[in-house]
């Protein structure tokens, strides 16, 4: 490797955390992409409010720290000013599905060329466990103690209905199958999007109901968006017997940054 992508310090997040799985994964990801000609120092993370932006402070790479869901406006703009640069954006499920749901929208409907890794534990974690976007119906957390009225949000749907042009989900127990999603997403020229379900061991620890419950998708046809959207309702966030993850779906097509490039 030419380069430490640890950076030596007491990392803060909560024993056991699945962040700290991606993190390595992550760091794994890189390194193979690095063999093949990446250039590290082209890289860009970018990370919101929330457990997850931690991983901005753990990372020797160029970082930016955003406001609370605005992440991806910003690497938006950092990759249109520098097209060389590639943009990485992590962002939690409480930062991207709520405060910053508008601009994860826009960048999906534009293909701006950045990836999105969305570290998705379905609860407010760093404010200690009120429900998510994603938290299911009848959650029961601080804000909620007799239980959320609230159905959730499904990300992959919103994503395939807001033209996303690379559409995933990996979970952070199976971990070279989320790292492989990770290298398709950066190989991906365009929007690229990753949910990735982690358990919050200290506030909702699903662990037991995704092992359970998720299984690999084989033989998706990637291209066909109707497949892809019968696939993502499969499991509403809320119920389901069973989960898939893997890639839902995959286009080629022009990014925002080329159509915008054109008219100079």
């Amino acid at each position: 490797m030419s380069r430490e992508l640890d950076i030596k310090t007491t990392k803060t997040w909560c024993p056991g955390c699945a962040n700290f799985t991606i993190e390595a994964i992550f760091k794994s990801a890189l390194m193979d992409l690095e063999k093949e000609g990446l250039d590290l120092s082209k890289v860009v993370v970018l990370s919101g409010i929330g457990c997850h932006g931690k991983i901005s402070d753990y990372l020797n790479l160029n970082s930016f720290y955003s406001l609370h869901g605005r992440a991806i406006p910003a690497a938006e703009g950092i990759k249109l000013a520098n097209k060389d640069l590639i943009p990485i954006v992590f962002v939690g499920d409480g930062d991207a599905y709520g405060e910053g749901v508008e601009h994860l929208i826009f960048a999906a409907k534009r293909n701006t060329n950045i990836n999105v890794f969305v570290h998705n534990n379905r609860v407010y974690g760093l404010t200690t466990g009120q429900f998510a976007p994603t938290s299911p119906e009848k959650f029961k957390g601080k804000s909620t103690p007799k239980g959320s009225v609230e159905e959730p949000i499904n990300p992959i749907e919103l994503m395939l209905a807001s033209k996303a042009a690379f559409v995933a989900r990996g979970y952070t127990s199976k971990t070279e199958h989320l790292k492989d999603l990770m290298k398709q997403a950066l190989h991906h020229k365009g929007f690229s999007f990753i949910d990735i379900l982690q358990p919050c061991l200290s506030y909702f620890d699903t662990r037991e109901f995704y092992n359970e419950k998720i299984y690999e998708m084989e033989n998706q046809d990637v291209s066909n968006f109707n497949a892809a959207m019968e696939k993502a309702l499969e499991w509403d966030y809320n119920n389901g017997d069973k989960i898939p993850i893997g890639v839902f779906y995959k286009q080629k097509k022009l990014t925002f940054e080329e159509k915008i490039w054109r008219l100079q």
